[in-house]
């Protein structure tokens, strides 16, 4: 894949198989294929999850925020050409640890740096933070499954 960092969610969308409203990751800062990438998300106050969690006081669900992580290292696995053509599913999540609220407005900083990559599994240790304030991190698992091809 021929994307140089850092990127735009153009670029993104070109790695990864997410799309709006479920796409998390605003641009990708850097990355060291099969190593580990660093992106930000833009948390937009316009986004219609905040009218739920919570009216009088918003905050980003802890499952979005592991989400953005889990495709920050989406990014820095499928970049590499060992998992082209693949995709990351998820396997597990320890250790999880929320450690900051996110509020609309704010940008999140997504680091995730794999620390075991196979054909099969992959594992990387991930973190957010909001201006170098530590707001979540986790472990988390991946199972490598080959892409659907689009039908007819």
């Amino acid at each position: 894949m021929d994307i140089a960092f850092p990127c735009d969610q153009e670029a993104v969308k070109r790695i990864l198989p997410h799309r709006p409203p479920f796409l998390w990751v605003s641009r990708v800062i850097a990355c060291e294929p099969g190593v580990r990438a660093v992106a930000e998300l833009d948390v937009d106050p316009t986004l219609p999850l905040f009218e739920g969690h919570f009216p009088d006081y918003p905050v980003l669900p802890g499952v979005i925020i592991m989400e953005a992580l889990a495709q920050t290292a989406a990014i820095a696995l499928l970049v590499d050409e060992r998992f082209e053509g693949m995709l990351g599913l998820f396997a597990g999540i320890d250790k999880a640890k929320f450690r900051r609220q996110v509020r609309p407005g704010e940008v999140l900083s997504l680091e995730a740096n794999i620390v075991r990559a196979t054909k099969r599994m992959c594992a990387a240790e991930v973190r957010a933070y909001v201006d170098g304030e530590l707001a979540a991190e986790a472990q988390q698992k991946y199972v490598m499954a080959p892409a659907a091809k689009p039908g007819p």
